[in-house]
């Protein structure tokens, strides 16, 4: 039987990446799938084009997801941004440090906001926050937004799992490793010296494809993991667990 049969999800960042791959991978293991992004293209029975950090339009999101789809039982919290202007915390602009913020944090308390509910009237539901690995060490690189903002995403994931977790709804932040998407590839053609230090990191040599990470969502997004909860889920290949690995 398909893990998510029957099942409404709603993706953010679903239009490349391991968002679209999940959207994907769902839809195949049987779930009626809502893509979501800021440009057009999302994966998806349904393609909604919205900007996340704007509440108008996220709410827009759920309550038009739930009026087509009957209801909401999944929810992906997957947009988020990693721009080259994020950098040492004494050369990054306020507004670029913002901006960042904006998209990997605010988006995940405002889908969190206006989608929780919804779940709570389907009976319950399973929440996938996207983190990182950066959430629990430093980055190789400096992207001090970015970090804090994943921090602020884990945490925000362990306190809504224990909030929630006697009404039906499970919270866990997914915290990938370094993965090869086109914002990886094209940060990485920039600058070959911080792929090269990102890589010494890596026991397994590679960065995690995109579906490598979208099985991971499949877990949480199942029935598989009814007891994991304000979790944090790391899928990184094992670098949280090495220091600089040989050649």
């Amino acid at each position: 039987m398909a893990r998510l049969e029957g099942k409404v999800c709603v993706i953010t960042g679903a239009a490349s990446g391991i968002g679209a791959e999940s959207a994907r991978l769902f839809t195949e293991e049987g779930a009626r799938v809502v893509g979501v992004d800021l440009v057009e293209g999302a994966e998806g029975e349904l393609a909604i084009q919205a900007d996340v950090t704007d509440e108008d339009q996220v709410r827009e999101v759920y309550e038009r997801t739930a009026k087509e789809m009957g209801r909401i039982d999944v929810l992906f919290n997957n947009a988020g941004i990693n721009p080259t202007d994020d950098g040492s915390v004494t050369e990054t602009s306020l507004e670029s440090w913002q901006r960042v913020q904006d998209v990997n944090v605010k988006s995940v308390f405002l889908c969190c906001k206006h989608g929780i509910p919804q779940l709570l009237k389907a009976g319950g539901g399973s929440v996938i926050n996207t983190a990182s690995f950066v959430a629990l060490m430093g980055a190789a690189t400096s992207q001090g937004s970015y970090t804090a903002s994943k921090g602020a995403v884990l945490s925000l994931s362990r306190e809504l799992g224990v909030q929630f977790a006697r009404e039906g709804v499970r919270v866990n932040a997914l915290c990938p490793g370094p993965v090869n998407t086109p914002l990886l590839q094209e940060l990485f053609a920039k600058d070959q010296v911080q792929a090269n230090r990102r890589l010494v990191h890596l026991p397994m040599g590679r960065f995690a494809e995109v579906g490598e990470i979208a099985k991971a969502a499949l877990f949480l997004a199942s029935d598989d993991s009814t007891y994991v909860n304000a979790s944090t889920f790391t899928v990184d290949g094992g670098l949280s667990g090495a220091y600089v690995t040989p050649e």
